[in-house]
């Protein structure tokens, strides 16, 4: 943990806080939203838009674009990691939500759309700290990226129309739209990947590698943070009802989400070591698989369901319950190395560092 920013390592103390004023807020200017909605960007407020723009830039601008050959050669690595994040994560969110959460079926759709939204963002955090392969990270980060742009709407048609009518189970809403989640994912994801794209590209250029990793890169990471911490404040402000009537409701939605967590990462980390990958690539391989985008999941939901839906609220609940997990998450992959991975030479030189 000491080797986390201030701002990385009490992150949950920062998302309760925003929390907090977010109902303090809500309860103390009940017109906000009125105010908020009143320069929107398509369906989304005008400063909540801002704050899930900032959520994903830094992120974006971090990764590694020139790397994607390094890890598209590794065919089992590759091929294993698509398998996780496209197949089973979406699949195993889906039967989550509705085991658990029959009954709420606007919570359930958004758990449904988080579990769609791949991870890109703090997995390069949490994959650093277990001693994951770094570069196989970024890339992997990257594919999901561009592979959300290309998939995710097609796979929110299957998961919240398509399945639920072949199961006999209720479908959302026909006035649902999968037009308006492509938008939200293009708007929400296009844009910072393509400013993280020509931001690295430019700044590398300009003024080399190592002027943007360590210069750069220190100075406009936290911008994430401070972006995710404003969307909760307003989303907590607009729900604040909601959450103060309906307590248990909140718990519901946590419940799940550990779930799918222990379960993607005990998965994924097996598979990666019945497939001989190495320490290295196996915690990389579970951990991008176990992580989620919740950055792009709160966008999409705040842009077809509305900043004030059940839908937002399961999104902004997963960062509070991932940050913790994901840190305990580190300290048990590092125990699999050491019981795992001995006799295995890079490990050993890992531990002995």
């Amino acid at each position: 943990m000491a080797r986390l920013s201030t701002l990385d390592r009490f992150l949950p103390a920062w998302i309760i806080a925003a929390m907090a004023l977010g109902l303090i807020l809500g309860r103390a200017i009940p017109s906000l939203s009125g105010r908020l909605d009143a320069v929107q960007i398509g369906s989304v407020s005008l400063p909540i838009a801002v704050g899930l723009l900032l959520m994903l830039y830094p992120v974006l601008a971090k990764v590694r674009y020139d790397k994607l050959d390094r890890v598209t050669g590794d065919r089992r690595l590759l091929a294993t990691s698509l398998l996780l994040n496209w197949v089973v994560g979406p699949a195993l969110m889906f039967a989550l939500a509705w085991i658990l959460l029959p009954d709420l079926p606007a919570y359930r759709t958004g758990l449904i759309i988080v579990g769609l939204a791949r991870c890109i963002a703090m997995v390069l955090i949490w994959n650093d700290l277990a001693c994951g392969d770094r570069q196989a990270a970024a890339v992997l980060v990257a594919i999901n990226a561009i592979f959300q742009i290309l998939a995710f709407g097609i796979l929110g048609w299957f998961y919240l129309r398509v399945l639920p009518g072949w199961l006999g189970l209720d479908q959302v809403d026909a006035g649902f739209s999968i037009g308006t989640i492509v938008v939200s994912v293009l708007v929400f994801l296009g844009i910072p990947l393509v400013a993280g794209y020509l931001t690295r590209t430019i700044g590398e250029r300009t003024k080399g590698v190592a002027w943007y990793e360590q210069r750069f890169l220190p100075r406009v990471g936290p911008v994430a943070l401070y972006g995710l911490l404003f969307t909760i404040v307003v989303l907590f402000a607009l729900q604040g009802h909601t959450i103060t009537t309906q307590p248990w409701n909140v718990v519901r939605i946590a419940i799940p989400l550990l779930a799918y967590f222990a379960v993607m990462f005990t998965v994924s980390f097996a598979l990666g070591h019945r497939l001989r990958l190495g320490y290295a690539k196996s915690t990389t391989v579970a951990f991008t698989a176990a992580g989620n985008n919740f950055e792009l999941a709160i966008a999409v939901c705040i842009g077809v369901f509305g900043a004030t839906s059940g839908q937002a609220l399961a999104g902004v609940v997963g960062p509070l319950i991932e940050v913790p997990v994901l840190v305990a998450l580190v300290y048990a992959a590092l125990a699999l190395r050491r019981r795992l991975y001995a006799g295995d030479a890079r490990s050993a030189e890992l531990l002995a560092d």
